[in-house]
């Protein structure tokens, strides 16, 4: 080979002439030349790969291909698929609720099939011929056509669907009422741990003579008790921890706690764990009275509508038993504490406190966050009741509370009058007695006897009672929602009063978590009677 390789040049040499080789080194020249000046182009020269190539034949395929055209051509192989696998996929779901899952499987299969034929087509990004798709879309054809012959057409789909809609929605309404039904038994349900405090300070108050002594030689208190310089609030309770929550978060946040007088009214069974705890415990100076509303001599049936309903079989029945009526009524409305005499003694408040003159009823389910002092400047231009209104929605109006079929309601009332809330008013007395304001009430009460004006509670008969007598005000005073609802962080933030309406209280498992640092920073959970009840 090497003797050979040598006379082989010579060959070449002699085959070709001098002019050939000037011509190939100029022609040499102009290439190293093109490729100095595609260098500077590009700092990093790559060759273009088999890959760049074959994306490159792809990218030139899809010009050809437009997707969209392709859908919505009549005659494309593609459309035709997808439209038989929408069908049978509907299908699908008629023969397994017929029972017949082997034509179901059937389906599935070629839904499969078809959808391989789809894939391919789109990773080789070109459309489907129709020599390739005709074997799916005829077998396809033929299992929708047997599911005609099966009664799966679209009439019989639609009667199908229609049924398993009512069937659906009757399992939710079920579903919605028991969860309704629990809730406001959990709502109801005195936990463990605060019915343990009661008895706890029920047992101390007759088992230490000290603490009666203590609170019934307090002359002081009952000069404050009457005077109308002071800033005199009231709470309406049986619980005794909600209602710690609300004196302590009120004299926190007063700039003046020792202008603070609380009127306390509850129970027989709650009245001596009351006088314990507010006897054992101080809150910056504020003035804590407790009362029970048994010793009240003029509350009886002859004077107090609600009373003589009590006494009445049929009422007694509808409330407690809840047979009468085939489960009509939702069951928030046969709630017994309704016809609670707490719950109604805000109608009565002049003569539950027959020296005052202005006073703030708070509910015992509200915290406190700004100093309330300024509520007792407020010009209630002649007004008897000061409450914030509750109108910004529609369903917060009075045809949301009352039966405007009636004939009485829809001919002294405005349907669309702005409601307002319960939880923290401003009451004038002075007004309130002049007005006759609880005759006012008395005279709905009496008008509702077979439950025809409104359901139950106390904002109806009080939207009736303070209807033209209420002096909106600033919502920021009360902010409700807190029990049942989501708050903006802002609005809570500029609240006074923040009040946990609804069936979520915070003291219970089912209050809303992210609600409940606003109460519970109000509790002492160190406090021996507390630890001693599990509260946490």
């Amino acid at each position: 080979m090497r003797r050979q390789r040598p006379e082989f040049r010579r060959q070449v040499r002699r085959r070709f002439s001098n002019v050939f080789w000037l011509t190939l080194l100029l022609c040499g020249l102009a290439v190293l030349m093109l490729i100095l000046l595609l260098s500077r182009e590009t700092t990093q020269p790559r060759p273009r790969s088999l890959l760049s190539k074959s994306s490159y034949r792809n990218d030139k395929t899809i010009e050809g291909l437009n997707v969209t055209a392709e859908m919505l051509n009549p005659d494309s192989i593609t459309r035709q698929l997808n439209d038989q696998i929408s069908l049978a996929k509907a299908f699908v779901v008629i023969a397994k609720e017929s029972h017949n899952l082997q034509f179901a499987w059937e389906l599935s299969a070629q839904i499969r099939n078809s959808q391989i034929l789809l894939s391919n087509a789109a990773l080789r990004r070109s459309p489907l011929t129709l020599r390739e798709s005709e074997t799916a879309v005829r077998d396809m054809a033929l299992l929708l056509f047997q599911a005609q012959q099966l009664h799966y057409d679209s009439s019989t789909m639609i009667m199908r669907l229609k049924a398993r809609i009512q069937d659906l929605e009757e399992q939710m309404s079920s579903v919605t009422d028991k969860s309704n039904k629990y809730g406001q038994i959990a709502a109801e349900e005195v936990p463990k741990s605060l019915y343990c405090l009661g008895v706890l300070l029920t047992t101390e108050w007759f088992k230490k003579s000290d603490l009666q002594k203590k609170f019934s030689r307090n002359g002081q208190i009952s000069m404050k008790l009457k005077d109308n310089d002071l800033y005199h609030f009231c709470v309406f309770s049986d619980n005794i921890l909600a209602t710690s929550v609300v004196i302590n978060s009120t004299a926190s946040n007063s700039l003046h706690p020792e202008r603070l007088v609380f009127h306390l009214v509850t129970d027989e069974v709650n009245y001596a764990a009351m006088k314990a705890w507010f006897t054992m415990n101080s809150f910056r100076g504020v003035t804590v009275d407790v009362q029970k509303f048994e010793d009240f001599t003029w509350l009886n049936a002859s004077y107090v509508p609600v009373l003589k309903q009590l006494q009445d079989s049929e009422i007694q029945s509808y409330y407690f038993s809840g047979s009468n009526d085939g489960g009509k009524t939702p069951i928030k409305f046969r709630n017994p504490k309704y016809l609670s005499m707490l719950n109604h003694l805000r109608f009565y408040i002049p003569e539950v406190f027959p020296l005052l003159k202005k006073l703030v009823f708070l509910d015992d389910d509200v915290v406190v966050q700004k100093d309330l002092s300024g509520l007792f400047s407020i010009d209630l231009k002649g007004n008897v009741n000061g409450a914030v209104e509750t109108c910004m929605e529609t369903f917060h109006r009075y045809h949301k509370y009352l039966n405007y079929s009636h004939p009485l309601i829809r001919s002294h009332f405005d349907p669309d009058a702005c409601g307002w809330a319960f939880g923290m008013n401003v009451f004038d007395l002075v007004e309130w007695r002049k007005r006759n304001v609880t005759g006012i009430y008395h005279y709905w009460q009496e008008k509702n006897i077979d439950r025809t004006l409104w359901k139950l509670g106390t904002l109806p008969p009080g939207l009736l009672t303070f209807y033209g007598l209420t002096e909106p005000l600033d919502p920021k005073w009360h902010v409700l929602g807190l029990g049942y609802t989501n708050v903006e962080p802002k609005v809570i933030e500029s609240g006074a009063v923040l009040h946990f309406n609804g069936n979520s209280k915070p003291w219970l498992k089912i209050g809303m978590e992210k609600y409940k640092p606003l109460w519970e920073k109000y509790v002492d959970y160190s406090h021996p009677m507390l630890e001693r009840c599990n509260f946490h």
